[in-house]
């Protein structure tokens, strides 16, 4: 009869009173039985969840249950530190929490279980004997060697082989067992292979036989000079260079990389393999200034502003919004959001700003106000932080005046923005006038991106910035 994990019953219809008798015994003394009809503790793993698609592994920040609490599917049980974000992790299934595998500050790989749920009391014990077996990786251990075997000393290791001799020479008199250039030899020098002694593979006459019977002296073998290395070989597109591993310096403190370090760094590690390309623009931004102390009282931030008319450019120029993902192909996004980089404790994220071609400036002030809050608290969800497809950095307000931004992997092009400065400029008539200006450089990815699309974009940009009235419809 075949095994079922579902529960069954027995009875005079479904089962011969021959086999009722053999089965009902075995079941009442309990689970541990030779029979096929099994009735299954369940037991549920919570595993770790992948909460972007760059995670690989987590890290538990907290546990919101203990064991043997009883939990309901869609409560949260732990909080996890992706590379992101700490999100709270939530069970899809009610039952006691019978024991936690990973515990606080622990890190596991997505898809690893962190965690069993037992469905009932009765299965706890079960769910601790599964936990004890997952801890000790599933193997039992090998019991140790008897006092008898510890007395007896290793085997002693096998002898070496004695090499086999190379096969001795054929005697002479056998004919026809030469090499092609052998016999062309000996017939340039006429040598009489019957009265040749092979020296070859099997008794095989060589050249140097020929050359040897013929009196022949062999050319003394001249070591060519040494050669210059061929030159290597330029790293293909898509291929990164790994890091020289560099020895501690004496004194040093070492710090390990958080979650989001690791990730940072393996961004932009990767994104090396990328064909990039800077271009910089100045843009006068006294008109966008005045705008700005506008509507500064009303909580819109500079930040917002240059996303905007990004945002605006952007939607004229689609191909700067693009991405390639595959090496083969464009891939136009429908949506324009605006990914702003913020520095955060012990990191760096990139909330998105979505569709901020659509929205107007006050109600992305709002939204960006909202997203720095829950950034800060490292309580973004993964749409909010992945979802970008121009990245904008900004790090005018330390007075950086110009800097190069890393193109983050995935997108088209990164902007990166200096601060606003006086500067002396000249007019079309010749008359000096000092005007704030601000020094604008783009990265973008060449594979997509040329020089002429970059600066029709950063012209349109920058007209958008001279004259922002547009900013405000």
């Amino acid at each position: 009869m075949a095994a079922s994990p579902a529960p069954f019953s027995l009875s005079a219809s479904t089962v011969p009173a021959r086999l009722r008798a053999a089965a009902v015994a075995p079941l009442a003394a309990g689970p541990r039985w030779r029979g096929r009809m099994v009735v299954r503790a369940k037991i549920r793993e919570i595993f770790m969840p992948a909460l972007s698609s760059t995670m690989t592994e987590g890290k538990i920040v907290s546990w919101n249950t203990a064991e043997g609490d009883r939990v309901s599917k869609g409560d949260g049980v732990v909080v996890v530190e992706s590379d992101k974000a700490d999100m709270d992790v939530e069970t899809f299934h009610d039952g006691i929490v019978a024991a936690i595998l990973v515990p606080e500050g622990g890190v596991a790989p997505v898809g690893a279980p962190i965690a069993l749920l037992a469905e009932s009391e009765e299965e706890v014990a079960a769910a601790v004997a599964k936990a004890q077996e997952l801890a000790g990786g599933g193997q039992q251990q090998a019991p140790p060697p008897s006092a008898d075997a510890a007395a007896t000393p290793p085997p002693p290791p096998p002898a070496a082989e004695a090499p086999v001799a190379a096969p001795a020479p054929v005697a002479a008199g056998t004919k026809g067992i030469a090499t092609p250039e052998a016999k062309k030899l000996a017939k340039q020098h006429r040598v009489d292979l019957t009265k040749v002694t092979g020296t070859g593979r099997y008794g095989r006459i060589t050249p140097a036989d020929v050359e040897a019977a013929a009196g022949i002296q062999p050319k003394p073998k001249v070591t060519p000079a040494a050669a210059a290395p061929p030159p290597a070989a330029a790293p293909a597109v898509g291929t990164v260079p790994k890091a020289a591993e560099l020895p501690p310096v004496p004194g040093a403190t070492v710090v390990p990389f958080t979650t989001m370090q690791a990730a940072v760094s393996k961004n932009m590690v990767e994104s090396l393999a990328v064909p990039a390309f800077r271009v910089g623009y100045p843009i006068l931004t006294d008109k966008l200034d005045a705008l700005y102390e506008k509507v500064k009282p009303k909580g819109v931030t500079m930040t917002v502003l240059l996303a905007k008319a990004a945002a605006m450019a952007l939607a004229q120029h689609p191909v700067v919004n693009a991405s390639c993902r595959d090496g083969k192909s464009f891939t136009y996004n429908s949506n324009i959001n605006i990914a702003v980089a913020v520095a955060i404790d012990g990191g760096l994220i990139t909330p998105v700003l979505q569709d901020a071609d659509k929205l107007d400036i006050y109600l992305l002030s709002q939204n960006w106000k909202d997203l720095v809050k829950k950034a800060r608290a490292k309580q973004l969800q993964p749409n909010e932080y992945n979802s970008g497809t121009f990245t904008l950095s900004n790090l005018g307000m330390f007075g950086v005046d110009r800097f190069d931004a890393i193109l983050p992997p995935g997108q088209g092009a990164i902007m990166a923005v200096g601060a606003s400065k006086p500067t002396v400029v000249t007019d079309k008539d010749g008359f000096f006038s000092v005007k704030s200006k601000m020094q604008v450089n783009v990265t973008a990815d060449h594979r997509i991106v040329y020089g002429a699309d970059l600066a029709a974009f950063l012209q349109t940009f920058a007209k958008i910035i001279e004259d922002p009235e547009s900013l405000t419809l």
